[in-house]
């Protein structure tokens, strides 16, 4: 199992609809991350600077690099890219972060 996590960006005044819409997160999208090997999936807010922060498991066996090709995937950030910090193809900056501890 792989740990991955990562930071995104929200945009200010989004909190509540960036809520809403993860409360309301599409059966089919949950559906792809789940057949792409991920799990464990969390994002949490830091509400001082608006940083999302990202942690999931990835089978080691995932196919989460194929993720940005999928359909699905990509009309959700676009749904998204009102919201929070995108590139030019509507997904989120992302920025990975380096594991230094872990306990299990």
């Amino acid at each position: 199992m792989i740990r991955n996590a990562f930071k995104m960006k929200l945009k200010a005044g989004f909190e509540a609809e960036y809520q809403k819409r993860h409360d309301e997160i599409w059966p089919e999208l949950a559906s792809e991350l789940t057949k792409a090997g991920v799990s464990d999936y969390s994002i949490f807010l830091d509400e001082e600077n608006l940083t999302l922060f990202a942690v999931q498991k990835l089978t080691d066996d995932n196919s989460g690099d194929l993720l940005p090709e999928n359909p699905i995937v990509k009309k959700w950030w676009s749904y998204m890219a009102d919201i929070m910090e995108v590139n030019p193809d509507n997904s989120p900056v992302s920025i990975p972060l380096k594991e230094v501890f872990h306990q299990s």
